[in-house]
């Protein structure tokens, strides 16, 4: 298991909703910020697509990650045919063993009957090319859907990105998740939080912190998923919550990210 950052450890300096920095984070840069935390996995996602690269830029970052040593890994929203053709062409040119992707987009909100019947027109493009689809577990499908949704598209093309906060939107925290969806992980997105019971007490909010310092359990979750499959990457991701300033968000984003990426590697030794 190599540890890893993804573009979603660094939201805020590449942009969320209408927060823009003067200067957002290229798709360059995050790669120069794991080679200076020297991780061994960068991990874009659809907040930093590869796929909207033109060719110079994609050899460029392709030349630059293996001069470096940093495998790269690809990720998308939405289940698009011709989007995931490009994802896949690009997970075979800088030997990513997956797709990762979140399904749900503002307009494809499918059921799981309807998300079966997509995932087996889609299985020619990446069986063909020995890609798997690694679907995220996002905010929508409980844990038990998902592991029977793999099971019948077929785990030989098909697995899943386990974010180890993701299924709090079904009300169902990292250990219940992965004890459904461990052995079809083949990527881990590595994101701690805790509850905080709200000053009314009617109620709590969930809000990020670095890994280690949140509620998940990040050390067991390493343990299990190291166990069911060895190659699967630990990817820094961030809840980093807004402070003040945007500025003020960028710098606590950094620390988070710095400290975040320095607790995984002393638990993977």
């Amino acid at each position: 298991m190599k540890v890893g950052i993804g573009s979603y450890a660094l939201p805020w300096h590449i942009g969320v909703a209408e927060w823009k920095p003067e200067e957002p984070l290229s798709h360059v840069d995050l790669l120069q910020v794991a080679y200076a935390l020297d991780v061994q996995v960068v991990q874009y996602c659809d907040n930093l697509p590869l796929e909207t690269l033109d060719e110079a830029s994609l050899q460029s970052l392709h030349r630059q990650a293996q001069e470096w040593g940093i495998d790269v890994e690809i990720g998308t929203r939405g289940l698009e045919r011709e989007r995931l053709q490009r994802c896949v062409n690009l997970a075979v040119r800088f030997g990513s063993p997956f797709v990762r992707v979140v399904v749900d987009t503002p307009t494809y909100h499918p059921t799981p009957e309807q998300l079966l019947e997509d995932l087996r027109c889609l299985k020619p493009l990446f069986a063909d090319k020995g890609v798997k689809l690694a679907i995220e577990n996002h905010d929508r499908f409980p844990v038990r859907v998902l592991a029977q949704l793999v099971e019948e598209a077929g785990t030989d093309w098909v697995g899943i990105c386990f974010d180890t906060a993701n299924s709090l939107g079904t009300l169902q925290g990292p250990n219940e998740a992965l004890e459904a969806l461990c052995p079809y992980v083949c990527n881990l997105h590595v994101k701690d939080v805790r509850a905080r019971r709200e000053g009314h007490h009617l109620g709590f909010r969930i809000e990020g912190t670095p890994v280690g310092e949140g509620s998940v359990g990040v050390p067991d979750i390493l343990r299990r998923v190291r166990e069911a499959n060895p190659h699967a990457n630990a990817i820094v991701e961030l809840w980093t919550p807004p402070q003040q300033s945007l500025q003020e968000t960028l710098a606590l984003e950094r620390q988070w990210l710095e400290q975040s990426v320095g607790c995984l590697k002393k638990l993977l030794g």
